[in-house]
């Protein structure tokens, strides 16, 4: 059941006054010089999935400017021989509404259609950064393969900014706490139960495939203690923490406290230690690794954003991703500054030139 694009229509969408793509099935090789737009889009493909997309931006941030008048992303989404219209649309500013098949819906109706991983430059930072980033990066790839995990963690979200608002003023009756510290571990445990299932997978996933690329060891750990397993062992655990919450102005155990801990496997190594070049391979392994365990799950490779991925590896390793790509039948959407760097992959792919000038991007079919 292959995942594809079909056609993809820009609207005032970043640097795109308009642009119009006509697709097959084929891996997307998107090429041109720095600043042409190419990444523009990819992020708006990366909008066929929950969420803010790749950039995480807001509606009017995505605006062409000077204009900044809306903007509008169309699409037809292949899903085996069923095909569905989408699009997205933000006017002035506003948040975009999603249609699908000419109805109205919600953004978690998308992530029961189309499945969307991305590797940007930005991730290269992944293992070196801030927990915030690994446990967003831990939540995309939850996603992937659990729908309703978006909802559970908005909910779990929302529940917790009411909890930290009642601690920074002080307030200690129980009553006001009891149904938030409910809501936060109901949605907390299925947070944490769909974070270590996707470790499963992954781990499965990697452990077996033969690739180029290195098995990257995952671990889920907490910034201080254990995450408590299930809801009841959650709800006792924010009632006991009230106290130091209270002391501290927010709460202080939860699944918002995880952090995700990788190793180069063969080395023993940790990922925060491991070369530059080490890490990257390190994410591109774990997003093939994400993606065959959908592809064997949901019978369905995804739709895959890789941006500037094949400037930063060596020949032999490039080669080995388009083969990769091509085996597990993905559209992947691939950026680069020239055609050279998609040689290896022949007529397996499309090629898109993509140019700016007079002020507006175009992309062509090579």
């Amino acid at each position: 059941m292959p995942l594809h694009l079909t056609d993809l229509t820009l609207s005032h969408f970043r640097s795109h006054k308009r642009a119009v793509l006509a697709l097959d099935a084929r891996p997307v090789a998107l090429f041109g010089p720095n600043g042409a737009g190419k990444t523009n889009l990819l992020e708006a493909v990366s909008l066929f999935s929950p969420g803010r997309g790749m950039r995480r931006a807001a509606a009017q941030d995505i605006a062409r400017r000077p204009e900044s008048l809306g903007w509008k992303v169309a699409g037809t989404l292949a899903v085996g021989t069923t095909q569905h219209e989408i699009s997205f649309v933000s006017e002035a500013g506003a948040p975009r509404s999603v249609r699908i098949d000419d109805k109205t819906a919600p953004q978690v109706a998308l992530g029961r259609l189309a499945r969307v991983l991305w590797l940007v430059p930005a991730m290269d930072r992944l293992w070196i950064e801030g927990a915030e980033g690994r446990r967003r990066f831990l939540d995309r790839m939850a996603l992937s393969f659990f729908p309703e995990h978006g909802e559970a963690s908005l909910d779990y979200e929302k529940a917790m900014r009411d909890r930290n608002r009642l601690l920074k003023d002080q307030v200690r009756d129980p009553a006001w706490y009891r149904a938030l510290e409910a809501q936060m571990a109901r949605a907390g445990a299925q947070i944490h139960r769909n974070r270590t299932a996707t470790l499963e997978r992954i781990d499965a996933a990697q452990a077996n495939a033969h690739t180029a690329f290195p098995r990257a060891g995952l671990t889920l750990t907490q910034t201080e203690g254990e995450m408590p397993e299930g809801e009841d062992a959650l709800r006792v655990a924010l009632e006991d923490s009230r106290a130091r919450d209270l002391q501290a102005g927010r709460s202080l155990v939860g699944p918002h406290r995880a952090d995700l801990h990788g190793v180069f496997a063969a080395k023993g190594v940790p990922a925060s230690d491991s070369s530059t070049g080490e890490q990257k391979a390190l994410l591109i392994s774990l997003i093939l690794a994400n993606a065959r365990a959908l592809a064997d799950e949901i019978g369905a490779a995804p739709l895959l954003l890789l941006d500037e991925v094949a400037a930063h590896l060596d020949a032999g390793r490039r080669a080995s991703l388009y083969d990769e790509i091509v085996a597990l039948g993905a559209q992947a959407w691939m950026t680069g500054t020239g055609p050279e760097l998609f040689d290896d992959l022949g007529a397996r792919a499309q090629r898109f030139a993509v140019t700016e000038e007079a002020g507006l991007s175009k992309a062509t079919p090579e």
